[in-house]
């Protein structure tokens, strides 16, 4: 196997820690290794705990080298929480070569200079994603390499985030022995992976369900239009299982993912369980009914939240679907429940690759997706990886500026 041709992805969620390795063969993605481990050090996004949180990645990351049998050594890092921030923002540039022909130096002096905004001294840019450009006001253009004009711009969406969440993110990875080649959002990489193109375009909300937050984010004319973040999630279904059943979290947890069903209508009388309480050795009957009782009134709440951070983003009336992802929607009876809750289309995307085809996944994998395509270097070496295979041999390589923007219009334009 080509080190060349391995993506790894890290998504360090509240409950889980996902390392996903890809294997990139003539631009077709393989998932060969899938590592996890619980996530401790992390509450609602957050970390909390440096050490924990370093235990638990390397854990993951040991997992799915074991599966594969090579030593990870760079990894992509996903981020997401309530402190992302996006604004728009335009680069300009004169075009430099004589014969006014655009080229690779001005593409990348512009991509550049959209990246020349006021920040405060707490925020610094995690990705830039470009919109489109404009040679010389004429707009709409997706590629505009030897074209012949004077003045080259390009709009574009700069996405911000705290320094301290980003830093302590990638002190936790490193401190965990991986060099991050790059830190990606992770809602940016999963509208790769869950989203069409026309989803995209006539205006979609992917929300992103956890289990300690709910990621909301509006893609509106093809690209990225806002995003949010909701601090409640799966871990409050647990909660409130844990509480009406009388039994311990960990129990819970056990019940919800064998016999969870978010819809009561859908939930079956006759299939039945059994409950140690909390304070004894005694045991209580319980029925799938009584457990979906519990379930679906949080699960509502959190759909009807999402409806109103919507409303809050101003596009209320501009959303013309929902698509659900994360963990906590692959539990029977979310579609069902998410329909008649926000009164619109809604599906359920997941990846559709063995051993990953599971809501969980769709970060770490949309994560993979999004290097191949954006933050590859044309021809034989279609990523950027470095790493280690069985024999300890390293192999590198690293696509130019221009090749990285260019391939992203393909999707965004």
């Amino acid at each position: 196997m080509s080190s060349n041709d391995i993506i790894v992805s890290l998504d360090i969620g509240t409950s889980k820690v996902r390392a996903i390795i890809g294997e990139i063969n003539n631009g077709a993605i393989n998932i060969i290794g899938v590592g996890s481990a619980d996530s401790e050090g992390i509450r609602k996004g957050a970390i909390v705990d440096i050490d924990q949180t370093v235990q638990s990645i390397r854990n993951a990351v040991e997992h799915a080298e074991r599966m594969v049998g090579i030593q990870i050594s760079d990894v992509y890092v996903g981020i997401q929480g309530n402190h992302i921030g996006l604004q728009t923002n335009r680069g300009v540039v004169a075009v430099s070569n004589e014969d006014r022909e655009i080229g690779e130096e001005d593409i990348e002096r512009v991509v550049q200079a959209a990246k020349v905004v006021a920040l405060p001294p707490e925020r610094e840019i995690i990705n830039l994603v470009p919109k489109q450009f404009l040679v010389d006001g004429l707009e709409g253009i997706s590629d505009p390499t030897g074209m012949i004009g004077v003045r080259l711009e390009v709009e574009a969406t700069v996405v911000t985030g705290a320094k301290t969440a980003i830093h302590n993110l990638m002190r936790c990875v490193e401190k965990a022995g991986l060099r991050i080649k790059s830190v990606i959002l992770m809602s940016l990489a999963s509208g790769v992976m869950s989203l069409t193109k026309d989803e995209k375009t006539i205006g979609t909300v992917l929300t992103d369900i956890g289990a300690g937050s709910t990621t909301i984010t509006i893609y509106e004319q093809g690209g990225l239009a806002a995003t949010a973040t909701l601090p409640i999630g799966g871990e409050y279904v647990t909660n409130d299982i844990a509480y009406g059943l009388r039994t311990q979290s960990d129990q819970a947890e056990k019940i919800k993912l064998k016999y969870g069903c978010a819809f009561v209508s859908d939930a079956a009388e006759d299939v039945k369980f059994k409950v140690t309480r909390m304070g004894s050795n005694l045991e209580k009957e319980f029925s799938q009914v009584d457990l979906a009782s519990i379930i679906e009134p949080r699960m509502q709440e959190i759909f009807q939240l999402v409806q109103q951070e919507v409303v809050r983003l101003g596009y209320g009336d501009k959303v013309n679907g929902y698509v659900l992802t994360g963990g906590s929607v692959s539990m029977p009876g979310t579609l069902a429940l998410a329909q008649a809750e926000l009164e619109s289309t809604v599906r359920i995307a997941l990846p559709d690759y063995i051993g990953v085809r599971d809501p969980a996944f769709s970060s770490g994998v949309g994560m993979i997706q999004y290097v191949s395509k954006y933050m590859g270097a044309r021809g034989s070496s279609t990523v950027k990886k470095t790493t280690k295979s069985k024999t300890g041999s390293t192999a590198s390589s690293k696509p130019g500026m221009f090749e990285r923007i260019k391939s992203m219009f393909n999707e965004f334009i």
